[in-house]
């Protein structure tokens, strides 16, 4: 049976409604497409001037806009889907103009060819189709151009519109081109998915997605970290870090060696006199070490006391690091986080999730 809801849903399928946007992303994308349209036509027409018919600014100059200033994070709005999408498009439709001559015939072939030629190249970019169907039906001035034309002015169309996008997101964003925000530490993690397995799921996907697998990677990290705290709440790493008594940087080897015995420990934080972390000192840098400035590791995994355990949890899983070294707001030494600490309040919350469920 056929009720509202489920026609409602059928319906959404074709209308395709798109997330909403932000009012900052909408000023951006207002004021960054204005300039780079503006200024690659002032460019092109004081530094070339008329070019005998030909249009100084392309048509689909205008959707290579939207691409790189309303969605610069798309794969399909970086540098090389633009510059190469584009000028492959145009080089495909003077191709088919040269073969057949007539528009009617070379439109279709003109942009099909566009579209293989961009994917093998790996710079899909669907502005490309309105490249390549403009140089079929551009008209005497465009046909007569021959190949400069797909350089001349798609090609330094391109250049001048990237140009202007990069400097101007570097200016109000600094993520022009586009790199997928760091996460989770040290690739390997052993803990739920790897890229290795994003990367698979993706080469056997029917569908081409509009979203680079480093950011796949950095929103499913990111809703797995909601959905632990949803079910765990938010516990802290001053919640469950240990008073470990941490070494003096002038300490001793021999010292060392007993301090990590003392206290049961593979490795032990190394501070200076005011309590600054200057690295971890593991039991297998002890060998042939000749001072434990000189055996320690300089960069350890360092979180203040309010980091949530699950952002440390991908790090101490990820095979580099085996503890977190926990800090105040200063920099000074405050505790200690192993993974027997950690994998601790991990099945503490376990538990406290198997009762809640029990007791429903």
């Amino acid at each position: 049976m056929t009720t509202p809801a489920s026609r409602f849903h059928s319906l959404a399928h074709w209308i395709g409604i798109q997330p909403a946007s932000t009012p900052t992303r909408i000023v951006q994308a207002f004021i960054g497409s204005a300039l780079g349209i503006l200024f690659t036509g002032m460019v092109m027409h004081l530094w070339l001037g008329k070019v005998g018919n030909l249009p100084l600014l392309v048509a689909p100059m205008g959707a290579s806009a939207v691409l790189l200033f309303a969605v610069p994070a798309s794969p399909l709005a970086q540098p090389w889907a633009i510059i190469g999408g584009n000028t492959m498009s145009a080089l495909s439709g003077i191709l088919w103009m040269k073969l057949i001559g007539d528009p009617a015939w070379a439109a279709g072939l003109a942009v099909a060819t566009a579209i293989a030629m961009m994917s093998l190249a790996r710079c899909l970019h669907p502005p490309g189709g309105a490249v390549a169907l403009t140089t079929v039906i551009g008209g005497p001035a465009v046909v007569g151009a021959g190949w400069g034309f797909a350089f001349l002015p798609v090609a330094v169309n391109c250049l001048l519109l990237v140009g202007i996008g990069w400097l101007y997101h570097a200016a109000v964003r600094g993520n022009y081109p586009h790199r997928a925000a760091a996460y989770v530490a040290p690739p390997g993690s052993s803990v739920g998915y790897t890229m290795a397995d994003v990367d698979d799921v993706l080469a056997h996907y029917d569908d081409l997605l509009d979203v680079s697998s480093e950011d796949l990677d950095t929103l499913f990290r990111q809703v797995e970290s909601r959905a632990w705290r949803r079910l765990h709440g938010v516990i802290r790493c001053e919640q469950i870090m240990r008073a470990a008594e941490p070494l003096a940087l002038e300490a001793s080897l021999d010292e060392a060696a007993q301090a990590l015995a003392r206290q049961d420990l593979r490795a032990i934080p190394v501070v200076a006199q005011d309590g600054h972390v200057e690295g971890l000192l593991g039991l297998a840098q002890l060998a042939g070490a000749r001072s434990v400035a000189a055996a320690m590791e300089t960069s350890p995994c360092l979180a203040s006391g309010d980091t949530p355990i699950d952002e440390v949890l991908p790090i101490l899983s990820g095979g580099r690091y085996h503890e977190a070294i926990v800090v105040d707001a200063q920099g000074r030494y405050a505790g200690l986080i192993t993974q027997t600490e950690l994998l601790g309040a991990l099945w503490r919350g376990h538990i406290a999730e198997a009762i809640a469920h029990t007791s429903v």
